[in-house]
């Protein structure tokens, strides 16, 4: 997919957190696991909540900010990866962990690759914040599985 406006981006975002948490209820009714599940549980509701953020900022953000152009971002069919996964019943932790790292990471990657080409200023500002935001958050979560296998 080839991105024109930064709007364009924003919104293709906002429709993989929602893909993504689709794909998580999927695999919520075919694991066997109750951690995995309860896990499924969380990341299903954080990529709703992530969803609705972006649709926010797309509402409340100034719109020559939104309309500016980019040529060359180009990226994967993320919505079609989402659908293509099989789920499996004996998923584990740590392969849901890999799972979401490997999405949410093709997903910053995107943002990323839109700051890295944006002009000094407010937007590469802004997108430059919304990753480290979004490594964090990353960070946060597999401290806590790993916190989630002691107990």
């Amino acid at each position: 997919m080839r991105f024109q406006q930064l709007n364009e981006q924003l919104e293709y975002v906002s429709k993989c957190r929602l893909e993504m948490a689709r794909l998580y209820g999927r695999l919520h009714s075919a694991v066997d696991s109750s951690r995995v599940k309860l896990m499924l549980e969380y990341l299903q509701q954080h990529e709703k909540e992530m969803s609705q953020k972006i649709d926010d900022y797309i509402e409340e953000a100034p719109s020559k900010l939104l309309e500016l152009w980019y040529n060359d971002i180009v990226f994967e069919d993320f919505i079609k990866r989402c659908q293509d996964i099989v789920p499996k019943a004996n998923m584990n932790e740590e392969d849901l962990l890999e799972l979401h790292l490997d999405l949410d990471n093709r997903l910053i990657g995107l943002l990323q690759k839109t700051a890295e080409s944006s002009v000094p200023g407010d937007v590469k500002n802004a997108m430059s914040e919304l990753v480290r935001v979004k490594k964090i958050q990353q960070q946060r979560l597999v401290h806590s599985c790993i916190r989630m296998d002691d107990i």
